[in-house]
């Protein structure tokens, strides 16, 4: 019988000690058994632009194309945050004498898990925005079977040493997307997150075999500057999202968050649905929504901490950008996405959470 065991897993999850991070209080118990150690030199990431490096770039660079199999994009410091982004800073973090990391980034900005439950057109690529399903996977899978001319594999990864990290929905639960009731009619937020665990189990199948899984939950859109209330925001730039939208959102975010959690118990755990697979479930929105109630104990910058504001300031178009001295004291590098300093922060407390050290992860295997 599913019951009884299932009663038991969620007494033992309820059974955790509060802990404390950064010395901040009220952040949320998590648990579960944490992972043994791992060495790992291989991290393989998907997402949308609060992860990409510049695989939209290689897009719009080259009339809408993607990167042919075996291409491995380089590193680069031009990013939704305005420098280097989280993934990359993880690898610089891991990283020590004799022993590097290496990243294969194939989150594409714009990214969505699904196109089929509702896509964006892209006038710079004449298309919609590359999804997880349709497009990052098959790539990473494409680029796992290709060889070169020598006949060295592209990706010579072993799953014993390689994390995998998916970060996605910002997108899903946005604008012109489930925020906007622009989703194909009838679908809902469900089958957003039946399209997570579906790439989960490619993560999962061979010939990957992917053993170790961070999945990061949605992000606390509602403090975003796009999506904050107006007389908090103070946004100049078109957005002027009604209160009814920041409320919306908050309700969306808490929603896929708490399905996050229990979902992934019940996958795991209950209908051992990937045996042999440990996944953690980073909860980035506790952190981030930690910056934002005490940002003192996170943000460094020479000017006074910044939560609700950002750093690049652009006009409608996009343009004419200028941004704002001190960009390690705000929380948010423009509107939507996250700044460097808060990459930073993310990519340190992901490696944590790698570790088992971290008290933003629940841990199911």
């Amino acid at each position: 019988m599913v019951w009884p065991s299932l009663l038991v897993t969620l007494v033992g999850l309820l059974n955790i000690q509060r802990g404390s991070a950064y010395g901040v209080p009220n952040v949320p118990s998590h648990g579960g058994q944490p992972w043994g150690h791992i060495d790992f030199d291989s991290f393989v990431a998907f997402g949308d632009s609060y992860t990409d490096e510049q695989r939209l770039g290689y897009f719009i660079s080259h009339n809408g194309s993607a990167p042919p199999p075996g291409t491995l994009l380089a590193a680069s410091n031009s990013t939704s945050d305005g420098g280097y982004i989280w993934t990359r800073y993880v690898t610089f973090y891991a990283s020590r004498p004799g022993h590097s990391v290496k990243l294969y980034n194939y989150a594409v900005s714009g990214a969505v898990c699904d196109n089929d439950l509702g896509s964006r057109f892209f006038a710079s690529i004449n298309g919609p925005f590359p999804d997880i399903k349709n497009y990052e996977m098959p790539a990473f899978y494409a680029d796992v079977n290709f060889r070169y001319s020598n006949g060295t594999k592209a990706l010579d990864i072993d799953p014993s040493s390689t994390v995998y990290a998916m970060w996605i929905g910002t997108n899903d639960l946005g604008t012109d997307e489930f925020l906007t009731d622009s989703q194909v009619p009838g679908k809902t937020l469900v089958d957003y997150l039946d399209c997570v665990y579906d790439m989960i189990d490619k993560i999962y199948a061979n010939p990957i075999n992917g053993r170790y899984l961070v999945l990061m939950n949605i992000a606390p859109l509602q403090l975003v500057p796009m999506y904050q209330l107006m007389n908090i925001s103070g946004l100049d730039e078109g957005y002027q999202n009604a209160t009814e939208t920041h409320y919306r959102m908050w309700e969306q975010v808490a929603l896929v968050n708490q399905a996050y959690e229990w979902r992934t118990m019940g996958e795991v755990m209950v209908k051992k649905r990937y045996p042999g697979m440990k996944i953690a479930v980073f909860d980035v929105n506790s952190l981030l929504t930690n910056i934002h109630d005490n940002p003192s104990q996170y943000l460094n910058g020479t000017a006074p901490a910044n939560v609700t504001g950002y750093i690049n300031h652009c006009n409608a178009n996009g343009t004419d950008c200028m941004q704002q001295p001190s960009p390690d004291s705000y929380e948010w590098f423009d509107a939507l996405h996250p700044s460097q300093q808060t990459d930073r922060i993310i990519a340190q407390e992901f490696l944590r959470v790698v570790e088992g050290k971290s008290n933003y992860a629940w841990y199911f295997s």
